[in-house]
């Protein structure tokens, strides 16, 4: 990002909710601080939310459950809404869905029920612009480590980031990017110790 000018900088708590709407042409950063840390994430067209990321259209497209250096992530319109300019980390999962109450509760036991989770963080960062349930869609889930087994099933396992790494996404459209820094503690994904992340957009 040498040359850029930066237009937002700043560090998003562990388990917290972020939004920030990304111009045309500029990029967003995410920095994995502490590293082995997952990190939720919905795109909307800012303009129109109606449209928002689709994982279904982007693996089609890409031929590729993950996304790496390149991907291009499709809207259900079909429409790209941003690239994967850079990533220091190897790989992105954009199947293993958000963590919720329910989710926590089904897999980890009714105990958990009361535990903060994504879904939760989502809905507290749509409060703020009108939106709420229906609005939830499909999201992508940086730095998160999601294997697909030969038979395929899915696994969530410990991350394959490490303290400082990065992926820089350039939107195509006024995006409207949802992050929920993820607070799950009952699975690997944040080595079960949820940290702080680094958010910045610059032009």
């Amino acid at each position: 990002m040498n040359g850029e000018s930066v237009l937002h900088d700043e560090v998003v708590e562990a388990r917290a909710p972020w939004s920030h709407v990304v111009e045309p042409g500029c990029t967003l950063r995410i920095v994995d601080l502490e590293g082995n840390q997952a990190v939720d994430c919905i795109l909307y067209n800012a303009d129109d939310t109606a449209e928002r990321y689709s994982a279904p259209d982007t693996i089609v497209a890409q031929g590729n459950v993950f996304l790496v250096a390149g991907s291009e992530l499709l809207s259900n319109e079909g429409r790209p809404m941003m690239t994967i300019t850079a990533t220091s980390c190897e790989r992105h999962d954009t199947i293993g869905g958000a963590c919720s109450r329910e989710s926590n509760a089904l897999r980890y036991g009714f105990h958990t029920r009361h535990e903060h989770a994504c879904v939760d963080n989502f809905l507290l960062a749509h409060s703020g612009r009108g939106m709420g349930k229906r609005d939830m869609t499909s999201n992508i889930n940086w730095f998160m480590n999601v294997p697909v087994e030969a038979d395929g099933t899915l696994g969530i396992v410990d991350g394959i980031s490490s303290p400082g790494l990065t992926v820089d996404l350039r939107a195509h459209m006024r995006v409207l990017a949802v992050i929920s820094n993820c607070p799950q503690i009952n699975n690997p994904c944040n080595a079960f110790n949820p940290t702080p992340i680094r958010v910045v957009i610059s032009r």
